[in-house]
């Protein structure tokens, strides 16, 4: 447990550096905005086009790892909801908070520390989770908003999700790296020079992003936020262990990988999509705080558990 923990500690030593640049004012929160979506936007993804390039799909498509995540995920996000409910939240708020319980910080956390941590053969099913959280529970937050908000479904809500779906970088480098591998296409020396250069970024420039941001993130309602911390740092990895490891028919290497992927902080975008929709942002900026704080020892008891087997 004490070398995961020294292993882990320098991602969050970046996410402490990021936050006291941000808290300092340092860091301003426009230049965070910039760093975030050069991240996003280009290291990043260079670095999950890169991987995915040098992966078939019948290499990393599981299906029962798949149905496997999402069913402990679904179970977890309608437990959520209906705790929500039973508080007498709007449907739009118990979406949300649903979607805190969930939503890990695959993308800028989760793929440098644990191909990192658990090596490069983690890449393929933390871009299944990856891939399953975008698209089917992203989907889903903006179709219960807006048809909670509408009282009724219509073919513009498909739209925007379709739309948002396809401008998303992290699904369109993925899906390009597929192509060019399904293909077999050769990959230049100078791209994937280029390439490996400019991912060398994602790492610690998506680190510190994490930390500047939430520099600006406030503990209201500190009640509300450590009951979904607690969803996303126990609940949701102990969903995923028991259908991983029990019911469904996943290999022990790809269940701990999914299993550690589950236990993640909650996501940053999930703050932008409250943002946006104006739905309960201060609860969901506490819950970032509050989930990521933990994570310094949980993620680090379930990496420890998950490397035994």
């Amino acid at each position: 447990m004490w070398d995961i923990f020294l292993q882990t500690l320098p991602f969050f030593m970046l996410i402490a550096l990021g936050y006291g640049s941000g808290r300092t004012g340092f860091f301003s929160p426009e230049a965070t905005a910039y760093l975030t979506k050069f991240v996003f936007y280009f290291a990043l993804s260079a670095m999950l086009f890169r991987f995915s390039a040098n992966l078939s799909l019948d290499a990393i498509l599981d299906w029962q790892f798949v149905f496997a995540y999402l069913a402990a995920t679904g179970v977890v996000y309608v437990f959520a909801t209906v705790v929500a409910l039973y508080r007498k939240a709007p449907m739009a708020e118990a979406a949300v908070e649903a979607q805190c319980a969930v939503i890990g910080n695959v993308g800028f956390l989760g793929i440098p520390m644990l191909v990192l941590l658990l090596g490069e053969a983690a890449v393929g099913p933390v871009m299944m989770v990856l891939a399953v959280d975008l698209i089917v529970f992203g989907s889903l937050i903006v179709i219960i908003i807006t048809g909670s908000r509408d009282g009724r479904m219509s073919p513009r809500v498909l739209w925007t999700v379709s739309v948002g779906l396809l401008k998303n970088p992290m699904i369109v480098s993925i899906s390009l790296g597929l192509v060019v591998s399904s293909l077999d296409l050769p990959v230049p020396v100078p791209v994937n020079s280029f390439l490996l250069l400019l991912g060398a970024a994602a790492t610690p420039g998506a680190l510190f992003a994490i930390g500047a941001s939430l520099a600006t993130k406030s503990a209201e309602r500190p009640a509300t936020a450590l009951w979904l911390s607690f969803c996303k740092l126990v609940l949701h990895p102990a969903a995923v262990a028991v259908a991983a490891l029990f019911l469904f028919d996943v290999g022990a290497y790809a269940a701990g990988v999914m299993i550690a992927a589950a236990a993640l902080p909650v996501a940053g975008n999930v703050y932008i999509l409250a943002q946006h929709y104006n739905v309960a942002p201060t609860r969901v900026s506490a819950s970032i705080l509050m989930s990521t704080a933990a994570s310094v020892v949980t993620v680090s008891l379930v990496i420890a558990w998950v490397t035994s087997f």
